[in-house]
């Protein structure tokens, strides 16, 4: 595993917002992402300072490599830093594993989730 197979994983998760990917829009990139042994972490950098959505994109993101890595490597999800006003309270609801489930548990939210998840029809 290396950072561009994860940066393939992530590419084609659509915005929550916007009829984008996060590869289109630029939150995500391939330098931005970095394994070492049995940690993957990934930076993140939402569209705007105030995005209201940005745990929504990091629980997408850490979804996705839980569902596709399962258990073997621990997973940081993170917003790079000084891209989000509140980026301290959004990596500590993305990595959290009791908020992640707690999240996951609220069918609306997990609709989301799954919304952005699914594979593109190219």
């Amino acid at each position: 595993m290396n950072a561009c197979s994860i940066y393939d994983l992530l590419r084609d998760i659509k915005d929550p917002e916007f009829p984008n990917t996060l590869e289109d829009l630029g939150i995500i990139s391939e330098e931005k992402i970095t394994v070492l042994d049995d940690l993957v972490v990934v930076y993140f950098k939402p569209t705007i300072t105030h995005c209201s959505l940005a745990t929504m994109i990091g629980l997408c993101l850490h979804t996705k490599l839980h569902r596709e890595l399962g258990q073997k490597y621990k997973i940081d999800v993170l917003v790079e830093p000084g891209f989000h006003e509140k980026e301290t309270s959004v990596n500590k609801q993305i990595n959290d594993k009791e908020r992640r489930a707690a999240a996951l548990e609220d069918s609306a939210l997990l609709a989301m989730v799954e919304e952005c998840l699914a594979v593109p029809d190219y």
